[in-house]
Formats: C-alpha cells, structure tokens, sequence
C-alpha cells in the first residue's frame, strides 16, 4: 500500500525545519508540508491553554492539507500538547522531546546541561522524562530566553547571540558539563556558535534524527510509504516573511523542489 500524502510538520516559527531536514534525509522520496507559525513564536512563553490551541490549529490546517501523519516539530507544542492531539485526530503525531536519555546514559561527569524554553522545562512531561532518566545525574537547566526570537529574525550566527548565549551558559561552563542537550527545534541553529564556547570535550546532542527514525518506523507500521516515482514536493509555509526560512534551507545547498508560501 503507498500513501503519497505529504507527512506534515508545525513548529513555532522556522527553528523546526532542523527536523525536517533530518527527516527529508532519511526518507527522500516523502513529500512534506511545513507551517512555521513565527507570528505566534516563541510558543515556550505561553500559557498551556494557548500553546495547545495553536497546537490545534496547526494540526487542523496540515489536515486540511491532506497530512498523513503529522511531525510535532516543537519541544514545547509536544511536551505540553501532544498528548492532546493524539486523542483528538485520527492521524499518527511525533513528537520531539529533549535527548537526555543518550546525555544521562553516556556522561562521564555525571553533569549533563539542558537548554530549552520555559514551556518546555515547566511541563509535566519534561519532569517525567527527566525522573525516569536522570534521576542520578546533576541536571544544569537553563531557560534560553530571546533565542528564538533572534533565530526568527535570521541572527543565528552573529556576536551579539555570541554574547547572549555566554552569558546565559555561563553556569554550565562553571560545572564543566560534557554533555548538552538542546531542548528546543530552533538550537540546532546555533551549533557553530556553541561550538565556539564549549570546550571540544563537550558533546552537543539534539533530537534531529531520532525523530527522522521513528517518522520511519511509523510509516512502516501504518504502510504509509510513498511509493510513487514522482518527484516528491515540499511545500513550506509561513505567516511572515519567508527571507528568514528561504535562508536556512538555502544554505544546505539541498536539491530539493521547494515551495515557499503564505498561510
């Protein structure tokens, strides 16, 4: 059986195309929709009831659009709302939730550090994740106030994020963790940046392409496979201008047939 409807992506602005990425990567003969929802970023400041409502209209917008499964490409959208979503809509969701299990697994300091937004760390499913894997491990969590924003506004790799990110990873560098995880679809973003501040000994791991994996497990378990010889199409979509998400795909250099649009 093939489905050659398009697996479908949300994210509270541009920052979850780094998951998209990995997933297009891994599964190249899929065709995929993304709505970036940057009027509406960042979702890690906002109210539950607020976050599971845009969650809800971005769900119901990507199945109007003919969505087979849906990618929750937003650690806050997913640890505060998904769970919501699966009992509401009749298609698969993934969703994207901090990599510290890997990080609490394979630290040798015993000191691992989280980077995420405030919704993302203040949710329920966040502290559950967090007690079921590192219950032994130190835990440094830093809430990564204006990032997102500077993200959208394309200022990823510039010396004023240099300063904003030393400034707010201060206490990490202090403990000397070896392990950071991003907490957020946006931080991939910023890895030339972090790599500038962190010492070469510290591994910065995100949730990119365990998300692609299990995107692949699920269409193999519901036959959901594109098996068509088209070329597949990526439609990406935005409600502000979309120099800053043109920027960030273009930059790959990828072969990609893209659409550029506005919801």
């Amino acid at each position: 059986m093939s489905n050659s409807g398009p697996i479908g992506f949300f994210d509270s602005g541009v920052g979850g195309t780094s998951i998209w990425k990995e997933v297009i990567k891994l599964l190249p003969g899929e065709n995929t929709i993304y709505l970036a929802d940057s009027k509406n970023a960042p979702y890690g400041e906002k109210p539950v009831e607020e976050i599971i409502a845009l969650s809800k209209k971005n769900t119901e917008k990507l199945l109007e659009m003919g969505s087979k499964l849906i990618v929750v490409a937003c650690n806050t959208a997913t640890t505060n709302a998904i769970e919501f979503l699966r009992s509401n809509y009749p298609v698969p969701f993934i969703g994207i939730e901090p990599a510290i299990k890997p990080a609490a697994l394979k630290t040798k300091s015993g000191i691992i550090g989280i980077l995420a937004t405030k919704g993302t760390l203040s949710s329920a499913l966040f502290s559950r994740t967090s007690e079921l894997y590192s219950a032994n491990i130190k835990r440094i969590e830093v809430v990564g106030n204006g990032l997102v924003a500077k993200i959208e506004e394309g200022q990823h790799n510039t010396p004023e994020m240099e300063v904003l990110l030393r400034a707010l990873l201060k206490p990490m560098l202090e403990v000397k963790i070896d392990y950071l995880v991003l907490g957020c679809s946006h931080y991939p973003y910023l890895l030339p940046v972090l790599k500038r501040i962190f010492p070469e000994d510290v591994t910065i791991i995100d949730s990119g392409e365990a998300v692609a994996r299990q995107t692949q497990r699920v269409l193999e378990m519901n036959s959901l496979f594109n098996l068509s010889d088209k070329i597949p199409d990526h439609q990406l979509y935005t409600n502000v201008d979309p120099e800053v998400l043109k920027a960030l795909i273009a930059a790959d250099q990828n072969p990609y047939k893209v659409s550029y649009l506005l919801f």
